[in-house]
């Protein structure tokens, strides 16, 4: 396998992970899928992090951003969208969640989040390699 096959399975592994991660995170918080909350679980406790007004729009507004980014990652088109996308989420969940603990995940800081947008703005730089289902002109 050449070296340039080779970056294409990683950056294939990487948008698949990153993207199948973010769509579990969307459909928690649209459909209440893999334990989630749903729309109104998802929106009331939006609600009470000061989201106002209508946390319900906000969890639809967050579980839409992270689901389109996810496919969009594990597709491999409009990568720089896609990460406009993680990074809007991750930096919210940073300043409303996150940033009070510090920075290290073990005290449910905001060290998983700055990793995620590194890795976005990676991908939206070097692009999605040549494992894509279809190219974009």
């Amino acid at each position: 396998m050449s070296e340039s096959s080779l970056a294409d399975v990683g950056l294939l592994i990487v948008r698949l992970v990153i993207g199948l991660t973010f769509i579990g995170h969307g459909t928690q918080k649209l459909f209440g899928w893999f334990g989630g909350a749903g729309i109104s679980g998802t929106g009331q406790w939006l609600e009470s992090l000061g989201f106002r007004p209508g946390g319900r729009i906000w969890a639809i507004l967050a579980g839409a951003l992270e689901l389109l980014a996810g496919a969009m990652l594990c597709v491999g088109v409009l990568l720089p969208v896609a990460a406009v996308f993680v990074i809007v989420v991750m930096l919210d969940a940073i300043i409303t969640v996150h940033w009070r603990n510090g920075y290290w995940a073990d005290r449910g800081g905001f060290e998983y989040n700055v990793v995620l947008i590194a890795t976005v703005i990676a991908l939206a730089c070097v692009g999605p390699g040549n494992d894509v289902l279809f190219i974009l002109p």
